[in-house]
């Protein structure tokens, strides 16, 4: 491939001074480079694969259309097309993937929501197909991925509250065949065993989605125990704004009577009374590098990092409260 092809394309060996030469010349002789005829002779469709196995509240999820927007935005820059297809809970996952691999629909996929063993993962590896991951597996495969450390944010958020004094703290989770609610449950149990609490299974509630009803409900479990949390860790924040609402309708004031700290930093985390203390996940990031690993992985180009894995900094709010004066 020539110099001046790859300039044009926004290829990373290039030096930046020849690449903006030859961009600016090529924009002052109006020339658009012919994508069909490129689509052609590569072979390719110029399009990338994202199935939504929806059911539950995930497609209303704030978290995830940030993700899609983001994704949307670099493959367009790209110049690569998104193509968003449907699962619907209950069904074949792999059949979702095999049926737009056998139709030539697609070049490649980007999975969003790994569990610990999961069947996209193993069909694609198995079929040689090209696909980067949003999430990590408990399984023997290598495949490209971008992560957020939820072990180590949670074992932070967690060490955070016993840092304010807090020693009866709750956790609510999702299914732990999900490899981020495991990852994230793994943080709480290494942040107490850390400081030598106990982990007691009545403070410990999953539930099947990160809704706010689930949320909701879950809090309401944890208040009705004899001997109730004064903190509590919850895997969402969408959660968490359910458990505000639980507390609140208790009469327990979050950020005095009760700490709270949610994990995402949703938009709305910051506008909720008390404002919610949270772990934040770089969503924006996140669907940008997704996008360019998978672009790399098209091209033949190799991948400045295979395995990415971020940290979600602790944003401190008013829900967790201050120092408590005893335990």
């Amino acid at each position: 491939m020539s110099t001046v092809s790859k300039a044009l394309n926004d290829y990373p060996d290039v030096a930046p001074e020849t690449k903006q030469r030859v961009q600016e010349a090529a924009r002052s002789l109006g020339y658009r480079p012919n994508v069909i005829a490129q689509r052609l002779q590569s072979r390719r469709t110029g399009t990338l694969g994202f199935v939504i196995c929806y059911g539950g509240d995930s497609i209303s999820d704030p978290l995830f259309n940030e993700l899609l927007i983001s994704m949307l935005d670099a493959a367009a820059r790209r110049q690569y097309d998104l193509l968003v297809s449907g699962c619907p809970s209950g069904t074949s996952r792999p059949a979702a993937y095999e049926r737009m691999i056998k139709t030539g629909r697609v070049d490649g996929f980007i999975l969003d929501g790994t569990d610990r063993q999961d069947d996209r993962t193993a069909y694609l590896c198995q079929e040689g197909f090209p696909f980067v991951a949003f999430g990590r597996t408990d399984q023997n495969l290598d495949f490209p991925y971008v992560d957020v450390d939820g072990c180590a944010g949670v074992r932070q958020a967690v060490q955070h509250l016993i840092d304010l004094g807090h020693r009866r703290i709750a956790f609510i989770g999702l299914p732990s065949f999900s490899f981020c609610a495991y990852d994230r449950r793994q943080g709480y149990e290494a942040a107490l065993e850390a400081n030598g609490l106990p982990l007691e299974t009545d403070l410990i509630v999953e539930v099947e989605a990160g809704s706010e009803e689930n949320g909701y409900s879950a809090m309401i479990q944890l208040l009705e125990l004899s001997h109730p949390p004064t903190a509590v860790m919850v895997s969402s924040d969408l959660m968490a704004i359910g458990a505000l609402r639980a507390a609140q309708e208790r009469g327990v004031t979050v950020g005095h009577d009760l700490a709270l700290i949610g994990f995402d930093d949703i938009s709305l985390a910051a506008y909720t009374h008390p404002p919610l203390t949270t772990l934040r996940q770089p969503m924006q990031e996140i669907g940008q590098r997704l996008v360019d690993m998978l672009v790399c992985l098209l091209e033949d180009r190799p991948l400045p990092e295979r395995h990415v894995i971020l940290p979600p900094p602790l944003v401190i709010r008013q829900s967790s409260g201050e120092t408590r004066g005893g335990p």
